[in-house]
């Protein structure tokens, strides 16, 4: 009686064994096996033990019967580069129960002049603090801009070796790897060869290539093949952006495009790929302008755009398409299927959550091409748009692929706050809520043990960070838990600014950062590097 008496008395001197115990969920590892009932136990930031865990104590337990245990989901295409500077809390994001975001497509927040290199851009992410996790790409566009400025043509030898200096430095110091988007300027300039200098770049250290590709609509097809051949020739992985057939004249044929990347990867070809799951994409109306209007950067667009002899060019080349390039006009097939997401101009902010058909009926007198133009002056060139250009069937066959993974597109940003500002695209507040509610429970479109490695394992694989994105001892405790019944996004077109619901906990590294579908204020993220990080 004495001994045992003295055991309780050190184990109560000890404290408890564990930080929180969460407590009969079904567990949903990320492995895409089978889900079981149990606990999860957490120590220290990390996973601790799984399973049966009756009689360990722990400062916290959550009751998560009927609730889904799963790890925090992994964000393999987010925009929050700039965002997380102004409000490090990712509401938006959290409440899908996303634990960790990777930054960087295209244009990336280094090396710049606010951020010369990953490690000031890092260090500022931290001293501000994060709720999720961070990790980013180095931009292609970025790196072209840098050596080479705002305009076309191969960069000479010289330049190339500055380009791949700076990837190699990005991946140093914990960039991922390289990712393009090459459907507009920038990135429309750069040529394979430099892409593959990059890639091979990034690869000497582990890094990735990830990418828009160049052709999302009639051009899709050998934009495909030029990502594919990429990654052959650079001996690195591809991961393509928001696989889409992005033009009303080609939908349905995505069983086509799937075809070919099985194709690369039956060769050997380690060719993945990531979509949203929604029927309309983002952009910018300037993406409507030909790329050779873009030479020069922003002031020489709009000098363009104010020439009535260059109008004349570009009203052309718009309604009839050039060669190679993808235009989102013809692609969406018409002014209807573009919705304005934020216009700067007091005298054009009633536009913002309108279609592009409804600017032009407000202004008769002018053509249609006119109204564009001026829209676009009025507002410094830049108009973010949503384009509704791609088909819902399709994008539910490239989800079932077992190589395809869920990224959002979107930005972390809180309703009421600077961030959340005019009409954004719904992916921002309901992509991972919306694969589990809408394709999980409602359509059974997938089982819930493959949405979620979707979400998870098969993101962090993706970027080799192998110590999160699964429930197993020693991970990195990136949890979430959910209601199965209940989960389900309300952000729509019309009205996006609206959280997702059904996620009752999200813990990052250890601390809970959303406890009872509320925020906690906390910011415990941390920032992923990648392998080639000295």
């Amino acid at each position: 009686m004495i001994t045992t008496l003295w055991a309780l008395l050190l184990a109560a001197a000890a404290g408890p064994d564990l930080d929180l115990l969460v407590r009969g969920g079904r567990i949903v590892d990320g492995s895409g096996n089978p889900s079981y009932l149990g606990d999860v136990g957490i120590k220290d930031g990390r996973i601790a033990a799984l399973g049966k865990l009756a009689g360990k104590t722990a400062a916290r337990t959550i009751d998560a019967r009927g609730l889904v245990v799963a790890p925090g989901f992994v964000d393999i295409h987010n925009h929050s580069d700039e965002t997380l500077l102004v409000d490090g809390g990712a509401e938006s994001m959290i409440r899908q129960g996303v634990t960790s975001m990777i930054l960087g497509e295209g244009g990336s927040a280094a090396p710049t002049v606010r951020f010369p290199d990953f490690g000031v851009y890092f260090a500022a992410l931290l001293k501000s603090g994060i709720s999720t996790n961070v990790g980013s790409y180095i931009g292609s566009s970025t790196v072209w801009t840098e050596v080479h400025g705002s305009r076309p043509g191969p960069p000479t030898r010289v330049s190339l070796e500055k380009m791949r200096a700076l990837v190699r430095k990005a991946v140093e110091q914990g960039a991922l790897g390289v990712a393009s988007s090459l459907s507009g300027p920038p990135g429309s300039w750069i040529d394979t060869d430099s892409l593959v200098a990059m890639a091979e770049a990034a690869g000497e250290h582990g890094g990735i290539y990830s990418t828009h590709i160049r052709n999302e609509g009639l051009g899709v097809w050998e934009a495909a093949a030029e990502a594919i051949e990429i990654g052959r020739r650079a001996r690195v992985p591809v991961d393509i952006i928001h696989l889409k057939i992005a033009d009303h004249t080609l939908w349905k044929q995505m069983p086509r495009l799937v075809a070919q990347i099985t194709a690369a990867r039956e060769k050997g070809m380690d060719v993945e790929a990531n979509v949203y799951p929604y029927r309309a994409g983002q952009n910018n109306l300037q993406a409507i302008i030909p790329p050779w209007a873009h030479e020069g950067g922003r002031e020489a667009l709009l000098a363009r755009l104010r020439d009535p002899a260059q109008r004349k060019r570009l009203e052309q080349e718009i309604t009839n398409g050039l060669p190679g390039w993808y235009n989102h006009y013809t692609a969406t097939g018409s002014w209807g299927g573009m919705l304005l997401v934020s216009l700067s101009h007091p005298a054009y902010k009633r536009f913002e959550g309108q279609r592009m058909s409804a600017v032009i009926a407000a202004f008769p007198a002018k053509k249609p091409m006119d109204v564009l133009f001026d829209t676009l002056l009025a507002n410094g060139g830049s108009v973010p748009a949503v384009y509704f250009h791609h088909a819902e069937e399709d994008m539910q066959y490239a989800l079932r692929q077992p190589f395809v993974s869920v990224g959002s597109d979107g930005t972390a940003v809180k309703i009421g706050g600077p961030t959340a500002q005019g009409n954004p695209h719904p992916r921002y507040y309901g992509t991972f809520a919306r694969v589990l509610g809408r394709y999980v429970r409602e359509q059974k479109l997938l089982t819930l043990e493959d949405a979620v490695r979707k979400m998870t394992s098969a993101n962090t694989a993706k970027v080799r960070i192998y110590d999160r994105g699964l429930l197993r001892p020693g991970q990195w405790a990136d949890v979430v838990v959910f209601d199965p019944e209940r989960v389900i996004d309300h952000a729509t077109f019309e009205k996006p600014h609206q959280y997702a619901t059904g996620i009752e906990y999200v813990v990052v590294n250890g601390q809970m950062v959303l406890d009872q579908g509320r925020h906690s204020g906390a910011r415990p993220g941390a920032i992923l590097c990648g392998q080639g990080r000295r």
